[in-house]
């Protein structure tokens, strides 16, 4: 009996020695955990107030580092609907996705087509182009109609019968009619509001819309857009991830499109806590205004056309900024193409359309290309380069859907799907070098 309350005596000691364990870490970081109980009630919200929703989750998921990202995605169960957001600002930081969306329709209408060649092509059997070929929107139109046949020409696989519907009279019925035409997809419309139209009701067809409004696209369909917004995220990825920039000075011009650009970059660097210095104006006497920055920034974005740019580089030097990073928007290349002249740009980096700098599997070289087709020529040449990706995008979207982490190198850049329909861009890099733009290979930005 001693023996035995001895050896409970020492047992109950040794315990009262051992200390507590630690509490089990949260599964996930605050931020994520905030941003999952937003997108709990995502699916309920509709026009502003879904807007205003998925603004605080990517918010709230721009605060993430990348490894604290990749973990809390990789953790998300299958089925939680924060997973398709956080995925799509992993694709955006080119990081690998854990795994596939969750999507309702990956097939886009592929289900009754040939099986899928070995590297995913599946075209459609019949797709109907919706564009508007007469009226305003034309001269665009064509461009992306003559890029979109350049790449159906230039495939030697099976091609889908082409029907092309006049959407100047209103998109919804071209749609209509391409669908009692028998068509099995369709690509188009060109417009933000006939975009918005088709997607209001669930479209009769598959369809791979060429831009992007506030409506998000239907399942089993996708939305490819060139829009400012979509520049302005990648504009502040690179300025955030690749540059690892703190405080930003923001210098755009007044046009609606440099507006935009400017805004969605500043919300995405602000998104990441980045500091973003505003409110100066590109003009001939700035330079006061530049001396007396409430704080100093360690790069410069610049959302300028090139003669704003060739008048505010000298004044960032004379200011004792010109030897900061200075990353610009692709229109710095508007008003450019005389080296002399473009000397005063020399080390700006800007995004740009693979093809209009460097060879693209499946085109011409642009300047070859630009020698027989005047929508090939000028800034008509980046819709051609958009159209022949719509095309590249007709009959890769299942596979896109279908493989985690596929993409494809195309003309505007290289392209992925995310949860949400939409293609995201990442595209090329150039820096004026000598008056002249020069590609940047990866890693050498």
């Amino acid at each position: 009996m001693r023996l035995l309350i001895l050896i409970l005596l020492l047992a109950l000691a040794g315990c009262a020695n051992v200390a507590p364990k630690a509490p089990p870490p949260p599964p996930y970081a605050a931020a994520t955990m905030q941003a999952q109980a937003l997108a709990a009630g995502h699916g309920a919200l509709a026009g502003q107030a879904r807007r205003e929703n998925t603004e605080a989750i990517e918010r709230l998921l721009a605060s993430l580092d990348d490894a604290t990202l990749a973990r809390d995605a990789a953790r998300l169960p299958a089925g939680d609907p924060l997973y398709n957001f956080a995925g799509r600002v992993l694709l955006r930081r080119g990081l690998p996705l854990p795994r596939g969306f969750d999507r309702g329709d990956a097939s886009f209408g592929a289900i009754n087509r040939p099986a899928a060649e070995a590297d995913g092509y599946r075209p459609p059997l019949k797709v109907a182009v919706l564009l508007p070929l007469s009226g305003a929107q034309a001269a665009a139109a064509e461009a992306v109609r003559d890029g979109y046949l350049a790449g159906y020409y230039g495939e030697t696989r099976r091609r889908p019968q082409l029907h092309f519907y006049n959407t100047a009279t209103g998109a919804k019925a071209a749609l209509a009619r391409a669908a009692a035409d028998g068509n099995d997809f369709a690509v188009g419309p060109l417009g933000r509001d006939e975009v918005d139209a088709v997607f209001a009701d669930e479209p009769p067809l598959p369809l791979l819309a060429l831009n992007r409004g506030a409506a998000t696209p239907s399942p089993g369909s996708a939305a490819f857009s060139l829009s400012p917004e979509d520049e302005g995220i990648s504009l502040a990825q690179y300025l955030a991830d690749e540059r690892g920039s703190k405080r930003v000075l923001l210098i755009a011009g007044g046009e609606d499109t440099q507006r935009r650009t400017a805004d969605a970059a500043r919300r995405q660097l602000e998104n990441r806590g980045v500091t973003v210095i505003t409110g100066i104006a590109a003009n001939e006497r700035m330079g006061e205004a530049l001396r007396q920055l409430p704080q100093p920034p360690d790069a410069v974005l610049l959302v300028l056309k090139a003669a704003q740019a060739k008048a505010v580089a000298p004044q960032l030097a004379l200011a004792g900024l010109g030897a900061l990073p200075r990353v610009a928007s692709s229109q710095i290349v508007s008003g450019t193409g005389k080296p002399a002249d473009d000397t005063a740009l020399d080390g700006i980096v800007f995004p740009t359309e693979p093809w209009l700098v460097q060879r693209v599997d499946g085109l011409p070289a642009q300047a070859a290309a630009a020698s027989r087709v005047d929508t090939a020529k000028g800034p008509a040449a980046r819709l051609f380069a958009f159209g022949f990706d719509a095309w590249r995008l007709t009959g890769y979207l299942e596979h896109l859907a279908l493989q985690p982490n596929a993409s494809i190198a195309g003309a505007t850049g290289r392209l992925r799907l995310d949860g949400f329909g939409n293609i995201l861009r990442r595209p090329a890099w150039s820096r004026f070098t000598g008056g002249v733009p020069v590609p940047l290979a990866d890693g050498a930005r």
